[in-house]
């Protein structure tokens, strides 16, 4: 099980990132670019995911992660939280980070890890 806490915790571990509400729902983001939704409908996360992955998710793990009519027009996934993988989790949101962090954040981040 992956709460919201859990959820939470990962991101916030990462510099520059905050958290706020964007379009009524828990949103986290870094340099101004969200990285994950918590949708308050499903009680669930709403991760970004390329097309291709949200595609291959559906289709090998649908216990685990689905759309819906609002979310499918964009790369996104939502998963339930009883069924995700915490690595699984913790990869997306680092993979997301990096993607949308300012260079300098990231090689600061990557020289601390050391």
């Amino acid at each position: 099980m992956v709460t919201f806490e859990d959820i939470r915790a990962i991101i916030l571990s990462f510099p520059d990132t905050t958290e706020g509400m964007s379009w009524d729902a828990r949103s986290f983001k870094v340099n101004k670019k969200a990285i994950l939704f918590w949708n308050p409908q499903y009680d669930c996360p709403v991760f970004k995911v390329p097309f291709e992955e949200r595609d291959f998710l559906l289709e090998v793990d649908p216990d685990t992660f689905f759309t819906t009519d609002h979310h499918k027009p964009w790369p996104m996934i939502l998963g339930r939280p009883a069924r995700l993988d915490i690595d699984w989790v913790r990869a997306n949101i680092e993979r997301v980070w990096r993607s949308q962090a300012k260079k300098a954040t990231i090689k600061a981040y990557d020289l601390a890890q050391l």
